[in-house]
């Protein structure tokens, strides 16, 4: 009997996934194999099979005559590539996914995405299906296929208050002065000027406005315009789709050859404010996200004296019936931020299952790495629901 399809579960465990290869910072066959496999019928597939081909031949399978990559796959991951899509996007800065998962609901087909953290890439690809390209700074932009829509969270550690207050403590520079991260925003530039999408979505922290009095976001607004789309920004708050106050600037562009920068957009009418923290907790949770006596008791005695010195530094115990604080990366540490009280127990960190849901995620989203990557994960990432409220209108004028 003639094979007429084959699952991507089958061929993951032919071309030799394992965790070495995905996390792989150098070797990007498994990125250009994975687009390749996802982009085989829509056009893009020349811009990545070479490299997928060599990496074939480097793990020896493509002498394989029972090698069925040929064939339609199965996409049999939790969210398979949309099979007749409105318009492409690519996702850069693409963490574990938020953006993407976004757009893809929305009706695109992600024809390209970058991602320099190892294990963030192993949570993308379990649920996508794709290994994401790594140091978007090595990549040419000529090797990027054409797109309707750019999206990314660019790093916002540079302009956050917790990251500049951290690299002042340090002597270190932040913003544009930050030569690590401050500067990738340029990569986003180079991308637009060569590729000219339609439109794009950038998000990044609340502080991005105020950072250096203003200069920060005037550099990013102008250069934006400079290269002839006309800009929206606004500050939105994911308390109004999940239980947790979190405030970021989003920038939506939109190409003045096309739109003459006569776009009628406008950020989505946010709905009231219904959620509350004890919708997303799990019924049993493990001991090990309890407190320890020795961390609980330094966070009361640290607490107790950041508060004597009239600073609002300490942990946050949650109301079941309110909303959270702010998840950031630095949550693995000692879950400060988001603590839940227990009866008879000192309190307990989110489970990541728990952290994911605070970020809008599906039930079905894998998480397939430890706890605190988890952590550091969720809290980098962005707030799924508002990425769609926000992306369903910037899609809408893309396909008018």
């Amino acid at each position: 009997m003639v094979r007429k399809t084959v699952k991507y579960s089958e061929l993951r465990k032919k071309l030799k996934f394992d965790d070495r290869r995905i996390k792989g910072i150098e070797n990007e066959g498994l990125a250009y194999l994975t687009h390749f496999l996802q982009n085989k019928k829509n056009g893009m597939k020349d811009y990545y099979i070479p490299e997928a081909n060599e990496y074939l031949e480097e793990i020896d399978v493509a002498k394989d005559s029972e090698f069925q990559f040929e064939l339609p796959i199965v996409w049999d991951v939790p969210f398979s590539p949309q099979k007749n899509p409105k318009f492409k996007f690519i996702d850069l800065f693409a963490g574990i996914g938020g953006f993407r998962y976004a757009f893809q609901k929305l009706g695109g087909k992600c024809v390209f995405s970058s991602e320099w953290n190892k294990f963030s890439k192993k949570t993308y690809e379990a649920n996508f299906g794709e290994v994401p390209f790594g140091d978007i700074t090595k990549i040419n932009e000529r090797n990027i296929p054409e797109h309707d829509i750019l999206v990314a969270g660019f790093p916002c550690q540079p302009f956050s208050i917790a990251g500049v207050s951290k690299k002042n403590s340090l002597g270190r520079q932040h913003g544009f002065k930050d030569e690590t991260q401050g500067t990738l925003f340029f990569d986003i530039v180079r991308i637009l000027e060569s590729k000219r999408p339609k439109g794009f979505l950038l998000e990044n922290v609340k502080n991005l406005v105020s950072h250096d009095k203003g200069k920060t976001f005037q550099v990013i607004k102008g250069a934006l315009e400079e290269l002839g789309y006309s800009i929206h920004t606004q500050v939105l708050d994911g308390k109004h789709f999940v239980p947790q106050h979190r405030e970021r600037i989003f920038i939506a562009g939109f190409d003045k050859t096309v739109f003459n920068g006569e776009e009628k957009f406008q950020f989505p009418e946010m709905p009231k404010p219904t959620h509350a923290v004890e919708d997303i907790l799990e019924d049993e949770v493990d001991d090990k996200y309890t407190l320890s006596d020795n961390l609980w008791k330094y966070l009361q005695e640290y607490a107790k004296k950041h508060k004597a010195k009239g600073n609002g530094f300490g942990y946050g115990l949650i109301n079941f019936d309110g909303i959270t604080r702010t998840i950031s990366a630095r949550y693995y540490k000692d879950g400060a931020e988001i603590l839940i009280p227990q009866e008879g127990k000192n309190p307990r960190r989110l489970t990541p299952r728990e952290c994911a849901r605070l970020q809008g995620y599906p039930e079905k989203f894998v998480i397939p790495v430890s706890d605190n990557q988890a952590y550091r994960q969720f809290g980098n990432s962005v707030v799924v629901p508002l990425i769609h409220a926000i992306g369903k209108q910037v899609v809408k004028l893309i396909k008018d």
